[in-house]
């Protein structure tokens, strides 16, 4: 049994003495051993194994438990084996809390940075994803200038000068409507429905070629 009747002594003496010399040996011979074999015995007992850097708390804990040995009183009844073990005990479960509330900490602050993380690259990717529309729009108007409407028959003509109404219209129309914009085209042009088709896909033609040139860096 690491901790004996011998053991309990010894911390008793050393508390009531005042001679280093004894003290000093006392602790050695004794106490030490004993405090070593304690604060192992209730790390692996309590499973306070889990606790980060584990060792170096051990280490501290054994440290920490001789500058308490002149509080031991043994005229309050209390045995130094079951002292110590509850002081040891309580010291670990301390270290537990504190662990898990430097933990919560961490996850929150983890939690709020990610989200402000997000919350950046969102508004980073909204922005330049703005800009690329921006930088598109101003290409294919460029683009669509150089289709030299002159040369263009009249109901070719009709529908390019529509889809370019249409294209300046955008925030007041539904351009995404297929039908609401077939709809809008006739209208501008006078022409039906087929007609509009037939000279849609000429512009389809170039707009493909266009828009194949951005995707690629070309343009």
């Amino acid at each position: 049994m690491y901790f004996t009747q011998d053991h309990e002594n010894a911390i008793i003496r050393y508390a009531q003495s005042e001679d280093l010399k004894e003290r000093t040996e006392l602790y050695i011979k004794w106490i030490q051993p004993a405090f070593n074999e304690l604060v192992d015995k209730i790390v692996f007992t309590y499973k306070f194994t889990t606790l980060p850097n584990i060792d170096e708390l051990r280490a501290d804990c054994k440290v920490w438990l001789t500058t308490i040995l002149d509080k031991y009183d043994p005229s309050k009844g209390s045995k130094a084996f079951s002292y110590f073990s509850v002081i040891t005990k309580n010291w670990f479960i301390h270290k537990v809390k504190q662990t898990t509330k430097r933990a919560r900490r961490e996850v929150d602050y983890e939690s709020v940075q990610k989200e402000i993380d997000e919350q950046y690259v969102d508004n980073r990717n909204e922005y330049l994803d703005q800009k690329e529309r921006e930088e598109f729009m101003i290409n294919l108007w460029s683009e669509i200038a150089s289709w030299e409407p002159e040369m263009m028959k009249e109901n070719e003509k009709k529908v390019y000068e529509a889809v370019k109404i249409l294209l300046q219209s955008v925030d007041q129309i539904d351009i995404y409507n297929k039908k609401a914009v077939y709809l809008y085209l006739r209208e501008l042009t006078g022409l039906n429905t087929k007609q509009v088709v037939n000279q849609l896909n000429k512009m389809r033609k170039k707009y493909r070629v266009f828009k194949k040139n951005w995707d690629s860096g070309k343009i």
